[in-house]
């Protein structure tokens, strides 16, 4: 097959991102057109560079609520789309995904701790949710790889993982139910739910940070993360420690992950399809796959975003319900089209 140049491919997802956010800022209960959501930027950029010809409220609509959970939809879905490519490499296993691998419920288990219970609350100041998200997603992925690892099967992998999942779902409802008071059970399910309406300039600090490392760790490693496609015995042979990368990668995809889920909530199944649809514009090279997979992660969470608000508005539909019907079917898909392989 004939693939797309890299340089062409980033420059068509990137185009196609400032599409997706475009339509997003302008659609809402207050209808703002494109071409004046774009001169409310460049205004608030370069003041003087643009006659103002728009309401301080449709500047402070642009500025303040859409923007924000826009750049937040883009963080969120190029993680959680950078993690499913990393994991889906460490563990040769293309149904890898950190929803499937139990990692949202680990994180989302200590998030509940920390906000219903009580636990560790304030200890780190700001970064105390954040912490507890990747400490929970790091605990589940261990937990994952310790029972169905070793076993080297996808469908081991994917039953173990939605297994632990279940376990720390269990322990969310117990959680729930036994101390939760007031708001706080709101406050967990919107962990549950996934969404995006909260979205604050300072809440995102965390999570582009961990994006922008990881991004550029996975870019430099991607010769060695290469070298897993063709077993460990073919990487060891090659000069690479296949099972100390393994365990660095799965650190930065419970990472990845555990911030995602701290800002955003339990988004499920970008890991999973937004890296099938890059490894088949671009292939399977890391360092092709992972700058494409979070380019095309983010396009696809402002989109689903985007129609989570637009589809029965003026209500609006969690993200992270829009992303679970859209990610089973395609799950049920890969399942149905790996027949006989996945034993």
């Amino acid at each position: 097959m004939t693939r797309i140049p890299l340089g062409l491919t980033l420059l068509l997802a990137i185009l196609a991102l400032l599409g997706a956010a475009s339509l997003a800022l302008s659609f809402g209960s207050v209808a703002v057109p494109v071409g004046q959501v774009w001169r409310i930027l460049l205004h608030w950029v370069a003041p003087g560079l643009v006659e103002a010809d728009w309401s301080p409220v449709r500047a402070s609509i642009i500025r303040e609520s859409r923007l924000p959970r826009v750049v937040l939809a883009v963080l969120v879905g190029a993680a959680l789309a950078l993690a499913g490519a990393v994991a889906q490499i460490v563990t040769r296993n293309p149904l890898a995904d950190p929803y499937l691998l139990g990692v949202n419920f680990g994180a989302g288990f200590l998030v509940a701790l920390v906000l219903v219970v009580g636990i560790g609350a304030g200890a780190l100041g700001a970064a105390t949710v954040p912490i507890a998200a990747f400490l929970g997603a790091l605990l589940a992925l261990v937990l994952v790889l310790a029972v169905a690892g070793r076993l080297g099967s996808p469908t081991a992998l994917v039953l173990g993982g939605l297994s632990v999942g279940q376990v720390f779902f269990a322990g969310i409802l117990m959680v729930i139910f036994l101390f939760a008071k007031g708001d706080q059970a709101k406050q967990v399910m919107f962990w549950l739910s996934g969404g995006l309406g909260d979205a604050r300039w300072p809440t995102m600090v965390v999570p582009a940070a961990v994006l922008v490392l990881a991004l550029g760790a996975g870019m430099a490693a991607g010769r060695w993360l290469n070298l897993l496609h063709a077993g460990d015995d073919g990487a060891a042979a090659l000069g690479v420690d296949p099972k100390r990368l393994r365990l660095v990668a799965l650190i930065a995809v419970a990472l990845l992950a555990g911030t995602s889920v701290a800002v955003a909530g339990g988004i499920a199944f970008v890991g999973l399809i937004v890296p099938q649809a890059a490894a088949f514009l671009v292939g399977a090279d890391a360092r092709r796959l992972l700058p494409v997979s979070a380019l095309l992660g983010g396009l696809f969470l402002v989109a689903t975003d985007l129609l989570s608000r637009i589809v029965i508005s003026p209500l609006e539909i969690p993200v992270g319900a829009v992303t679970s019907a859209i990610g089973g079917v395609v799950f049920l898909v890969l399942l149905y089209r790996r027949r006989g392989r996945v034993a």
